[in-house]
């Protein structure tokens, strides 16, 4: 392992509060709308699920929300993050871009999730809630929620999408050590998995039919609220922490980002580390470049279209305005399960729409051998998910060369793939398949839409 530079912060300088993009967008995100009505909601739509105070978050225009105390106290577990300068990877691509990254696998989770995590079981708790129902692809979100719910004594129950269920059976067992209840979905246990299961016995799930079964279940009980791990304004704001944290860090080095880089599900990691770095766009005029990674299997922000949709399968969630294939879509089994969601968060798709971003799919054989790459030269076995960013920053560090152009680029690291070895084996025998979805699959599944269209 080659000498890094270790770029790090103290306890003082975690951020005392969260950065609300929608302050500074010059296009502010249209308002979810009631799948019946198609008519904007209210408050009183979203309180079934949701503590007020996350809802208050969720519609606020206010620039800066502060974090708890009791959040950021918590926070200290693991934050502030390292971030690291990947000379080792700049050496092998022969490169004159300068490469860092943030490093979110330190958590308990291993992952960037308890950042929103811990804020949402703290509201949940304030509010008197004794159980919290959740979805989670590759198990990341469900971990980290199962860990703050355990901090602050709430149940939780979180359906797995069986495809990460049956292939990553470690993070279900990091759920169950932190006490949290773990079921495969789409399952018997609730009206949208047994609908789905009539129609496909086999069904390897989807992100959208796990949010379906947990908003049934937190629909049909006072004391149970729905908890989710990307995609809504609350969750992308919590989540800029990284990006705070990392704003100081570059100054620390006497450097700051030309590009920025991070996977894309369904937009809080990315949020989390590029939105307080476009607040210097927005606000100052600078020209950093954003850019989101996804699977080609799911290429919503690429190849998706703009309107509103829903968020889950079975139609229990409000119409939100994003870029999305359509909400019955069943993407590849790819082992970024994190990635594996049809639609985008309303922010994330709005700054694309007004081309303040950039988006970019990559293969999974791709991903798989800059993750390879960056192991070998960097040290660290990254998630899935982070070689969707790994792959497109030796995209950008290979142009830098080609132009002979120095960049600096800055990507979140956003897990460890210490759980994912089975896809690591699979890829070094050769035995790791590509999935890449093709457009008669997505007109196919956009045909079904029967939602508003947007101007």
């Amino acid at each position: 392992m080659t000498n890094q530079k270790k770029i790090t912060l103290t306890e003082a300088e975690i951020p005392e509060k969260w950065y609300n993009i929608v302050a500074d967008m010059p296009n502010k995100p249209l308002p979810p709308l009631h799948p019946g009505t198609h008519e904007p909601i209210g408050p009183e739509m979203l309180a079934p699920l949701f503590p007020m105070e996350l809802i208050r978050q969720e519609v606020s225009t206010d620039p800066w929300v502060t974090i708890p105390d009791e959040v950021r106290e918590l926070y200290k577990i693991w934050r502030p993050t390292p971030m690291f300068r990947a000379y080792g990877l700049e050496k092998l691509l022969d490169t004159p871009a300068k490469i860092y990254y943030k490093y979110e696998g330190v958590s308990p989770a291993g992952s960037h999730k308890p950042n929103t995590a811990i804020p949402q079981a703290y509201y949940n708790k304030q509010e008197g809630v004794k159980r919290i129902t959740t979805e989670t692809g590759a198990g990341q979100w469900g971990s980290a929620l199962s860990f703050a719910c355990g901090l602050f004594g709430i149940e939780c129950e979180v359906y797995m999408v069986r495809a990460s269920y049956d292939g990553k059976p470690y993070r279900k067992m990091m759920m169950n050590t932190w006490g949290a209840t773990v079921y495969p979905s789409p399952s018997d246990r609730t009206n949208a998995g047994r609908s789905i299961l009539s129609q496909n016995p086999d069904s390897p799930g989807s992100l959208g039919i796990a949010i379906s079964e947990a908003v049934e279940l937190a629909m049909q009980d006072d004391h149970t609220k729905y908890a989710l791990g990307s995609v809504l304004n609350h969750v992308l704001m919590h989540q800029t922490v990284i990006g705070l944290e990392s704003i100081t860090q570059m100054e620390k080095a006497g450097d700051m980002p030309d590009i920025i880089v991070a996977p894309f599900g369904g937009g809080s990691n990315f949020a989390g580390i590029g939105f307080p770095f476009l607040r210097h766009n927005l606000t100052e005029g600078k020209k950093i470049r954003c850019i989101a990674a996804g699977p080609t299997s799911c290429p919503k922000l690429t190849r998706g279209v703009f309107r509103y949709d829903l968020g889950d399968t079975m139609g229990m969630t409000p119409l939100l305005p994003m870029y999305t294939l359509g909400h019955n879509f069943i993407p590849a089994p790819i082992h970024a399960g994190g990635l594996r969601y049809h639609g985008a968060g309303a922010i994330v798709s709005q700054l694309l729409k007004d081309g303040l971003i950039e988006a970019q799919s990559v293969n999974q054989l791709e991903c798989f051998e800059a993750g390879i790459k960056f192991a070998r030269t960097e040290g660290i076995i990254p998630a899935p998910e982070a070689n969707h960013a790994i792959a497109t920053v030796i995209r950008e560090a290979n142009r830098a060369k080609e132009e002979g152009v120095s960049k600096t680029i800055l990507f979140n690291l956003c897990g460890h793939g210490h759980f994912d070895m089975g896809a690591y084996d699979q890829y070094l025998s050769g035995k790791l398949v590509e999935h890449e979805v093709t457009q008669a699959e997505i007109l196919e599944s956009l045909a079904e839409l029967d939602t508003p269209l947007i101007a």
